[in-house]
């Protein structure tokens, strides 16, 4: 039986009490499998496009949607907390070409506003979780003093 735990759980944004879950495995996160749902449900609603969008928007669509818990599951498995990071980011900036290209599929018409909104409210709650994700993480890393503004920096032989 786990642990009775109060806290941040990371990855999914929001506090929680109850049985503590340890993350033995990027599928252990709730933003990975929040990006996994959204990816699926791109995959999905990309089959209704036209035929001439197949290796247009619809591509990029499903490309961007793969992105997002692709880099969220292999920044999991770096060895560094930086790389981490940077994989986190590279998964947000793939989710807000995901929601450029949502908006754009409905203003050419190839989405009806009403499968499109759910689409980008479910990508706005997956950005909040990536934001929680990036704050934890940051917090991991040691923070760094900025010199002193009288301390002297080391001078070359030469000065």
């Amino acid at each position: 039986m786990g642990a009775i735990a109060l806290g941040w759980e990371l990855g999914s944004g929001s506090w929680d009490l109850g049985l503590a879950v340890a993350i033995t495995s990027f599928r252990d996160l709730r933003v990975w499998q929040a990006g996994m749902e959204l990816a699926t449900a791109i995959y999905a609603l990309t089959q209704s496009f036209p035929a001439a969008e197949r290796f247009g928007l619809s591509s990029q669509l499903q490309r961007a949607a793969t992105s997002i818990p692709s880099n969220i599951a292999e920044g999991h498995t770096r060895a560094y907390t930086r790389e981490y990071l940077h994989h986190v980011a590279i998964a947000h900036g793939s989710l807000a070409e995901l929601e450029t290209q949502l908006e754009l599929a409905i203003r050419l018409g190839y989405l009806k506003p009403a499968a499109g909104y759910p689409m980008l409210a479910q990508a706005l709650s997956l950005s909040k979780q990536l934001n929680a994700l990036r704050t934890a993480l940051q917090g991991r890393l040691p923070s760094s003093q900025p010199p002193a503004p009288n301390s002297q920096l080391p001078c070359s032989p030469n000065s």
